[in-house]
């Protein structure tokens, strides 16, 4: 039976790199469960790759036809956008495993669904003020930087990603991303030695 990966952490701890590399990995094995979004494409994004990018009538489509697994909703600076995971065929656990990026909450909705022994969460830790580098750097580099919604996603992350709330999803183990290739080592190791139970 195959295992969902999901990947979490702060904004700008690297999720998203370590995402990529994973896959490339062919030792893993891992196929990816598209995620869906009502926010705008950023630079560098491809519809169906990063995400389906959509609009708000599909997502009432797929509410009333019941497929959505978990739907997040945020009232950023430009507007409410909404991140969601759908039963749309992308999963086989009988054949594959899985690697996504999602949060605390998609984490715990997702597990919910497919159940505990086949959702497995993996925990990116990145220093603070490393973060905010980090995020302010990237976000320099965009045609339209949005300062505000960087701070108001660094702010959020605290909320999300409490102690408290970290400890009532049971998630124990962590990996930190200081260095990218040791991060990246680790995670291959702990996701080889769970898909060989």
């Amino acid at each position: 039976m195959g295992k969902i990966f999901c990947i979490m952490g702060k904004s700008s701890s690297g999720k998203d790199t370590l995402f990529r590399l994973l896959l490339e990995k062919q030792e893993l094995s891992l196929n990816t469960i598209v995620p869906y979004t009502t926010r705008p494409m950023r630079a560098g994004e491809e519809n169906g790759k990063s995400y389906h990018f959509c609009e708000e009538e599909r997502v009432t489509e797929l509410e009333r036809q019941g497929k959505i697994i978990e739907l997040r909703v945020y009232d950023t600076v430009h507007g409410i956008w909404k991140y969601f995971t759908v039963d749309d065929g992308q999963v086989d656990l009988a054949k594959q495993s899985y690697l996504i990026i999602g949060t605390l909450e998609s984490y715990l909705k997702i597990r919910e669904y497919y159940g505990k022994k086949q959702v497995i969460p993996i925990y990116i830790e990145v220093d603070d003020g490393e973060r905010l580098a980090r995020a302010l750097e990237r976000e320099r580099s965009e045609t339209v930087p949005k300062y505000e919604e960087l701070c108001r996603r660094f702010l959020a992350d605290a909320a999300d990603f409490s102690e408290q709330k970290l400890k009532e999803a049971g998630i124990e183990k962590r990996f930190a991303n200081v260095s990218l290739e040791e991060a990246e080592q680790e995670i291959t190791e702990y996701i080889l030695n769970l898909k060989n139970e």
